[in-house]
């Protein structure tokens, strides 16, 4: 009778470790909850900075055309910039629309490489990098805003 209670557990363990490992491993769902975007934007700023652009999500084989905007604090100087890179945690292409926020300092000369990750309110997250030319020199709080066009 021991025997066969050391058995069922051990069976028990080997099954909830299986079912642990399945359900972790990424399913073809997942990969396609990441796009790929890409973004030019210019800002120039005295105190307060301002900058915008356009850009572009492909996601599912589409290409969905953006509109980037944004307001910093504590902005010196112009730059525009081009980055790339993935979104991720899409359900929808729309789920890229919405407000991301940074905070941080940055200083960058002609030339300058940047990388940054930001996320929105429906979970997506964006791994941007990126050259920027120009100077612009930011202490303070940002955010970006992003609309399909």
């Amino acid at each position: 009778m021991i025997a066969f209670i050391h058995t069922m557990k051990t069976g028990m363990l080997a099954a909830a470790t299986a079912a642990m490992l399945v359900t972790a491993l990424p399913t073809p769902a997942d990969a396609q909850s990441t796009g790929s975007v890409r973004f030019r934007v210019a800002s120039a700023g005295f105190i307060i900075g301002t900058g915008g652009g356009t850009g572009t999500l492909n996601f599912k084989g589409r290409t969905y055309p953006l509109s980037v905007g944004g307001l910093s604090a504590g902005t010196i100087g112009v730059a525009s910039a081009e980055f790339v890179g993935t979104a991720s945690n899409l359900r929808t292409a729309g789920d890229i629309v919405g407000s991301y926020s940074v905070a941080g300092a940055g200083l960058t000369v002609v030339g300058g490489a940047s990388a940054i990750t930001l996320q929105n309110s429906n979970g997506v997250v964006l791994r941007l990098r990126g050259r920027q030319a120009g100077f612009k020199a930011t202490l303070g709080v940002g955010g970006v805003q992003i609309t399909m066009r």
